[in-house]
């Protein structure tokens, strides 16, 4: 992967910020970016790709896509960006390889979309020679849910269940949308050079 460019470290008070957030940094990605999505249950992974979608104009109803790994969102005729690249989704979770990203063809797609995916830290970045790494983190974190499941340990805690089972778990944009979030954006590669490509709601707390 190329080098680091820069760091942005950016604290939203809510889903709604984190929503935003998101929408602003989506109005600015172009076909071809690559976005890895990073962060454990709860800290807002789909809130902050529903953004994304936004700002990119695409069609609505942006959920996770753990269990067919790869979901496509066409840009919106009608929409803020017409003739703007699709979203494509993926959960790389349950990939546990390079290889096992390769296999499901992303390589077809890459040029002419937005690709953003969920876990790919150590799996995608060889798709590109640039790329946006983004990480949430709540300030409780694993740990205070490990205290609310007992039984369970902070670091399984942070992990999706294999078994799709979230019984106990708030999803961000629900009961704890008012808890802050810190949302590290990290730009890779010569299409981020320069930080200024951002806009500048992205960079008011950096």
């Amino acid at each position: 992967m190329s080098d680091q460019q820069w760091e942005l470290s950016l604290t939203v008070q809510s889903a709604e910020e984190t929503h935003a957030l998101a929408a602003a940094l989506g109005a600015v990605l172009e076909a071809g970016d690559l976005v890895i999505l990073t962060g454990e249950l709860g800290a807002g992974k789909t809130t902050f790709t529903q953004g994304l979608g936004e700002g990119l104009g695409v069609r609505a109803g942006i959920i996770s896509p753990t269990f067919v790994l790869v979901r496509i969102h066409p840009n919106l005729p009608d929409g803020p960006r017409p003739g703007g690249p699709d979203l494509v989704h993926v959960d790389a979770y349950r990939l546990e390889s390079a290889a096992e990203i390769d296999d499901i063809d992303l390589e077809n797609t890459l040029d002419s979309t937005v690709t953003v995916v969920e876990w790919g830290r150590g799996r995608v970045e060889h798709l590109n020679d640039s790329l946006l790494d983004v990480e949430l983190h709540r300030p409780l974190g694993a740990a205070a849910l490990s205290a609310a499941l007992p039984g369970t340990s902070a670091a399984a805690a942070s992990l999706p269940d294999p078994a799709g089972d979230t019984d106990g778990v708030l999803d961000f944009d629900t009961d704890d949308d008012d808890e802050p979030r810190t949302i590290v954006i990290r730009g890779f590669g010569p299409r981020w050079a320069e930080q200024p490509l951002l806009p500048a709601a992205l960079k008011g707390n950096s």
